[in-house]
């Protein structure tokens, strides 16, 4: 791959050179960067998949987003639902059809293509559906179109010779009227859609797949075919909730994150100094692994607590507890979060990790960062998404997250529930080679006295303490000990 240099004087990958081809966009998050600013502008887009895919809502989205964000009416034609079932079933995602159709931003026609009239008339061909479109169009100035489903159009059609012209016929009647337009059509037997011609004349082609493996669902999208332009071409999760449709780019891990020079306390002094008196860098990651009951959470806690009260949002992902149990652990150490919850700087966030599969994980994580927009995260614990996956779709599904939380300079922390043997004899340290600072956290038993111990096991680009600290847990938190075993409190 060519090298261009920045203005930095950094290496940078080489964008490609050359006009692009002119874009609409979706307005969709996600899609439009995949897509590298959104559909071909006047030209057809296949949206294919299976039933329950999401096909029909990525249309509709791609419409009315149009019609409020960009100032662009649009134009639905349906052969499957009427106006007031598809107004029903998209008003939960606070999409209003009807003040759109009254305001003119949006017309929707349904045409009732009946198999068995289609058999007896013999000869077939879209003239009456152009002329029906066109009026829709230049009633409200369409610029965008979306014909939902295709296959409806040619139910009962057995002439094949026909329905492959009149596909064509129809595809370029769309790029002459210089609309947007996209197309929905079922997954075909071993083609991407039943007639397997019109991914041929379309100028995009996106294919949505919802499959379940282990009785856990994933969307996933992928970009099949782009005309003249750069595009990603990954399978990418996305999700379908109650904010509409969202798209998780995966594949952008260039490496070009900033190196911010300034710190942020952990919340524990003692540990600070152990970093050179200055804790964290902002922006990079942190790993805190030990066996059960070592006091990673508690460490994690002090972490969101310091955060609060400097003023920073905090955001804690949560696999093990629910928000009120973690709340309450905490407060019998002497940490209230609570409070911070209430001034809107803490937001939870707790899932089963059986609940999803990764990816549909990611693609969730995702969105709530961008909601939220938090500076600090923790991530509590990471191992236990080892249920839904192998180590190595966690570790691809960590760096991802990692990626993206160092894009965005948001301060991390991850805990982990490592095994009694050491992490680095059991070979597993791929995901603790992500993170530039590793804490591990130990227990020792011995003539009847339970010990923590912590130490540093690395921290990038700043000197450090690697000697091993015993400390306590107490109702004033973590606290760390002298080398005879006192506390700072009991010193005093």
């Amino acid at each position: 791959m060519k090298k261009s240099q920045s203005a930095v004087g950094l290496l940078v990958p080489h964008e490609p050179r050359g006009p692009e081809l002119a874009k609409t966009p979706t307005g969709i998050r996600g899609l439009d960067e995949i897509t590298r600013g959104g559909l071909p502008k006047g030209r057809p887009t296949l949206v294919c998949g299976g039933p329950g895919s999401g096909k029909t809502l990525l249309a509709l989205t791609f419409l009315v987003n149009g019609a409020i964000q960009f100032d662009e009416p649009g134009v639905l034609l349906t052969f499957e639902e009427n106006a007031e079932e598809i107004a029903s079933d998209v008003a939960s995602l606070g999409f209003d059809l009807p003040e759109l159709i009254k305001t003119k931003k949006l017309s929707v026609d349904y045409v009732r293509v009946e198999r068995s009239e289609i058999e007896e008339t013999g000869e077939y061909d879209l003239e009456g559906l152009f002329i029906r479109l066109d009026y829709a169009i230049r009633t409200v100035g369409a610029k965008r179109v979306v014909l939902d489903t295709i296959e409806s159009l040619f139910a009962g059609l057995e002439n094949d010779s026909i329905l492959r012209s009149e596909l064509r016929r129809l595809f370029r009647w769309l790029k002459e009227q210089g609309v947007t337009a996209v197309i929905t059509a079922e997954r075909g037997e071993g083609l991407l859609t039943r007639q397997g011609l019109e991914e041929y004349v379309s100028d995009a082609v996106i294919l949505l797949d919802h499959r379940v493996h282990d009785q856990v669902s994933t969307r996933r999208l992928r970009v099949v075919k782009y005309r003249g332009t750069h595009h990603g071409t990954n399978e990418y999760p996305f999700l379908i909730n109650a904010d509409g449709i969202s798209v998780l780019p995966v594949s952008s891990l260039a490496l070009q994150h900033a190196a911010p020079l300034d710190r942020v306390s952990s919340g524990i002094a003692s540990l600070d100094g152990m970093l050179g008196g200055k804790g964290y860098y902002r922006g990079s990651t942190i790993l805190v692994s030990g066996t059960a009951g070592t006091g990673k959470t508690s460490l994690a806690a002090h972490f969101l607590d310091a955060a609060c009260r400097r003023g920073e949002r905090c955001l804690c992902f949560l696999f093990e507890e629910s928000p009120q149990q973690h709340l309450r652990n905490m407060r019998s150490i002497g940490i209230d979060l609570e409070p911070w919850v209430t001034a809107g700087l803490l937001q939870f966030h707790a899932d089963r990790p059986s609940r999803y599969g990764l990816e549909t994980h990611l693609a969730t994580m995702h969105q709530v960062v961008a909601d939220f927009k938090p500076t600090v995260t923790v991530i509590d614990p990471v191992t236990n998404l080892m249920t839904v996956g192998t180590f190595a779709d966690v570790e691809a599904m960590l760096t991802r997250m990692i990626d993206h939380l160092k894009t965005e300079n948001i301060t991390a922390m991850l805990t982990s529930l490592s095994s009694g043997q050491s992490e680095i004899e059991r070979g597993e340290t791929t995901i603790s080679s992500l993170m530039d600072t590793w804490i591990v956290l130990a227990n020792d038993v011995a003539g009847g006295h339970h010990r923590r111990g912590l130490y540093v096991l690395k921290s990038r680009g700043m000197a450090h303490s690697n000697e091993l600290r015993e400390f306590v847990l107490t109702d004033h938190g973590l606290t760390m000990l002298d080398a005879a075993g006192r506390s700072p409190r009991d010193a005093a």
